[in-house]
């Protein structure tokens, strides 16, 4: 399916996203959020397979503003100049493209709209929860920054996953989340980090599989869009 162009509401800027339409009935729209690799051929392969599953499916690439159409390999230089433009990335803007998708989605049909995210995205599944309005549910992957944003409350219904032996999120960064947000569930797997995609060494694809199921689930659960928080004059906020 082809890249096609969506204007930010944040800034006016028209980024790429990758876009596959529903296969047979329609369940909602889905906003899929990238690894910090870009939208590789593993994140389009994962947007297939939920269109294939009934989701129309957006994923925004988050780096546009800083390299167009930049893609990236798991090599060490791979990873290096991946985390080069993530540390270099605005995270108002990756939540901002989010929102994008989503109003696209909702200027098309008044079916829910999700969205989930792995690695980078998974830290930015949680803000988008948070911030974003209309979400219906959220499922992020193994977002190693939502620790520095737990002071933040989701608007939706929120599931994560977690790899138990995740060298990069330690066990009691989770132990955090869980504190902060009782509400929130909270997955942890026999894998590590990346445990979702074939392409990396920590695939599992058990754990895989399991938090795919429970992420259908959770969709399945929540097919109505939450109305949006209004301010005291009575604004959508």
């Amino acid at each position: 399916m082809p890249m096609i162009l969506v204007r930010s509401v944040r800034d006016g800027y028209a980024f790429r996203a990758y876009h596959a339409p529903a296969k047979g009935a329609r369940k909602g729209g889905l906003v899929l959020v990238q690894e910090i690799f870009g939208v590789t051929d593993h994140i389009r392969q994962l947007c297939d397979e939920y269109a294939a599953d009934g989701y129309e499916v957006l994923a925004p690439s988050l780096y546009d503003r800083q390299e167009r159409g930049f893609e990236a390999d798991y090599t060490p230089e791979g990873i290096a100049e991946a985390m080069k433009l993530r540390d270099g990335h605005d995270m108002a803007d990756s939540v901002g493209d989010v929102q994008s998708c989503i109003d696209r989605f909702r200027d098309a049909s008044s079916d829910p709209v999700y969205v989930t995210g792995y690695c980078y995205g998974g830290s930015v599944a949680w803000v988008a929860a948070c911030r974003c309005k209309y979400l219906a549910a959220a499922s992020g992957y193994y977002g190693r920054a939502i620790v520095d944003y737990l002071d933040e409350t989701p608007r939706c219904p929120v599931m994560l996953h977690f790899g138990k032996t995740d060298a990069s999120i330690p066990p009691d960064w989770v132990d955090r989340i869980e504190a902060a947000h009782p509400e929130v569930q909270v997955f942890r797997y026999d894998a590590g980090h990346g445990f979702n995609s074939d392409r990396r060494k920590d695939y599992d694809m058990t754990s895989a599989e399991l938090a795919r199921q429970r992420t259908l689930a959770h969709f399945a659960a929540h097919r109505t869009t939450p109305p949006p928080r209004r301010d005291q004059f009575g604004n959508p906020v």
